[in-house]
């Protein structure tokens, strides 16, 4: 009989102290980056647009691969913007850039951390060619 007790108690004392699944908080903050109407690609074929409606690329050496960063403040709108790699002319072209980053119409939605918007680094990388080459004059 004393056995059969012990049982019982180390029964019940290890269901005390096991490990428990907690259902889950319905209430769990969820986090979400930042995004364009459509897309990183809608954004960047916009950009474009406005590139090359609002810049006269001739003026710079602008060939192959450059990356945008940029923040997207808690309103949705794109700023702080710095472009790598520099050209001849950098702060004149970065500039350019800024104007036409301002005329794209569309807004972001803004990162979603712990359920508020926050801002948040955006990096987009965009291939330029033309005809115009920095021949170092």
């Amino acid at each position: 009989m004393k056995q059969y007790i012990l049982i019982i108690f180390l029964l019940l004392g290890f269901t005390g102290y096991s490990q428990k699944s907690q259902p889950q908080n319905e209430n769990t903050p969820i986090s979400q980056n930042a995004e364009f109407p459509g897309g990183d690609a809608a954004f960047t074929q916009e950009f474009l647009q406005m590139i090359h409606a609002y810049i006269d690329l001739k003026k710079y050496a602008v060939n192959g691969v450059f990356v945008f960063v940029f923040d997207v403040n808690i309103d949705g709108k794109a700023e702080n913007l710095d472009v790598l790699p520099k050209v001849k002319n950098s702060e004149m072209f970065i500039d350019d850039m800024k104007f036409a980053l301002k005329k794209v119409k569309k807004k972001w939605k803004p990162a979603i951390k712990d359920g508020k918007p926050e801002v948040s680094k955006k990096v987009i990388k965009i291939n330029f060619t033309s005809d115009h080459f920095d021949h170092g004059d």
